[in-house]
């Protein structure tokens, strides 16, 4: 009551430090009149209205995070309807809320830490329940006494918000938007198919982690990627699909492949570096131009004909 009194002695100049007038600062506190109450400007250095302000941040990083989320694999889906999934079909990525009891009970448990939090209803009653909400969590957060590593592996999976949502890829016929297949996993599909689902959500993934851009031929963000014989077992058809997403991306890649994909990749690079090792001890690399390449090729193809 004196550090308070001090602080605001013009709107407490009748008061006094006595139990006698609790009652007035009462009032005070919970007047729904700026006239009559004065000092509610005051509740914002309170440590019970501060706390509530963070959870009510709290619980808004987190559902910002995951609007984050959501407006990523929008952006990712608008350059994904440009490329052919299969013939006239495209694929889109989905974002659904999970159906992990633990994430869900947190969500729950966070609205009822901040609902109405800052409404007037400031009784006792209203407090404690409050208070007794906002120490079951902050406890777990700490890491109760016999529990740290359980709290502690829940901690993370809770407030990691990538763990709120489970992912599919709807295959979608673009003449009408129906969907032809979804796909949850990659299980029961063929190896092509598994491949070309396989580049869309690495593709996807890079684009996420690293907030590109798809279609931007200039950017300040770092895309050198390099790929270590992933297209050696593939397909012709996949490894062309997942070559065309990483162009869209502007992705600088640097291949390792066997040459016999040479012909697959070499529309989607501009130099060749050429490695053989003769003797087994030492290894010898050439770099040519895509162009260099391609006489070499020619010239090599002529002077071994029979």
């Amino acid at each position: 009551m004196a550090g308070f009194r001090k602080r605001y002695s013009l709107e407490t100049k009748e008061f006094d430090d006595t139990m006698e007038s609790a009652r007035s600062y009462g009032s005070c506190m919970t007047g729904s009149s700026a006239t009559i109450c004065p000092l509610r400007a005051g509740l914002q250095d309170f440590p019970e209205h501060q706390r509530d302000q963070r959870d009510r941040q709290f619980d808004a990083k987190l559902r910002m995070e995951g609007e984050l989320i959501r407006d990523r694999v929008d952006t990712i889906n608008k350059s994904l309807y440009d490329i052919d999934y299969n013939p006239g079909r495209y694929i889109r990525l989905e974002a659904h809320e999970t159906v992990n009891v633990e994430i869900r009970d947190f969500k729950r448990d966070m609205r009822a830490c901040t609902a109405d939090a800052l409404g007037d209803d400031r009784s006792e009653q209203y407090s404690e329940q409050k208070f007794l909400q906002v120490k079951a969590i902050v406890e777990r957060f700490a890491g109760r006494d016999g529990f740290a590593e359980i709290d502690r592996a829940w901690t993370r999976r809770v407030t990691d918000v990538r763990n709120w949502f489970t992912f599919a890829a709807s295959e979608r016929w673009r003449e009408d938007d129906k969907e032809h297949e979804n796909y949850t996993d990659s299980g029961g599909k063929s190896g092509g198919q598994k491949e070309k689902l396989a580049y869309t959500i690495l593709a996807a993934s890079l684009a996420y982690q690293f907030k590109l851009d798809w279609g931007a031929t200039r950017s300040k963000t770092f895309r050198f990627v390099v790929i270590d014989e992933a297209f050696g077992r593939g397909s012709d058809e996949s490894t062309r699909f997942g070559l065309d997403l990483f162009a869209r991306l502007g992705l600088q890649l640097l291949i390792v492949t066997p040459l016999q994909k040479i012909h697959v990749i070499e529309p989607h690079v501009q130099a060749v570096g050429y490695v053989d090792n003769k003797n087994g001890s030492a290894s010898r690399l050439q770099t040519l131009t895509i162009e260099e390449f391609r006489e070499r090729r020619i010239t090599h193809a002529l002077g071994t004909r029979p």
